[in-house]
């Protein structure tokens, strides 16, 4: 396997396209020598969902698509990437706040340290952002 590997997929900014993110991380973690039903790979498809709606709700159709990146740097760690064009970066909301919304990057962070990641926002060129989650790789041994 090489040092380092890369997946893209960019997709229209639409409720459906979560699904299709989802999919795309699933075929692409297969690929890299992680098998569905695995609890890593659950938790990586449960993270892009969160980042992948985060894009389609909270970006109030300023962004027309989002992209979702991944990266497999030397089988040690797995960067997962959601990137939209809107300029308002994720809010980190009190846990005393009770709302309908604003729970996805509660979720997001908890995941993340719970598998030894963590969370990082960086700028795009074009005043958008991208939502990164670095996660240590662990393939699941064979018996």
């Amino acid at each position: 396997m090489a040092d380092h590997q890369e997946a893209r997929v960019t997709l229209p900014s639409e409720p459906v396209s979560v699904s299709a993110a989802r999919r795309y991380v699933a075929r692409v973690l297969a690929e890299w020598g992680l098998p569905d039903g695995t609890d890593t790979g659950e938790t990586v498809r449960l993270i892009i969902s969160e980042l992948a709606t985060n894009a389609v709700q909270h970006t109030f159709g300023q962004s027309p698509t989002f992209t979702v990146d991944l990266r497999l740097e030397r089988e040690e760690q797995l960067r997962l990437g959601v990137t939209d064009s809107h300029p308002r970066w994720p809010q980190r909301l009190p846990a005393a706040v009770q709302q309908d919304n604003g729970r996805g990057m509660v979720i997001i962070r908890s995941l993340a340290k719970e598998y030894g990641g963590r969370l990082t926002v960086t700028p795009t060129p074009d005043g958008g952002k991208t939502v990164w989650i670095a996660l240590p790789w662990h393939l699941p041994v064979q018996h």
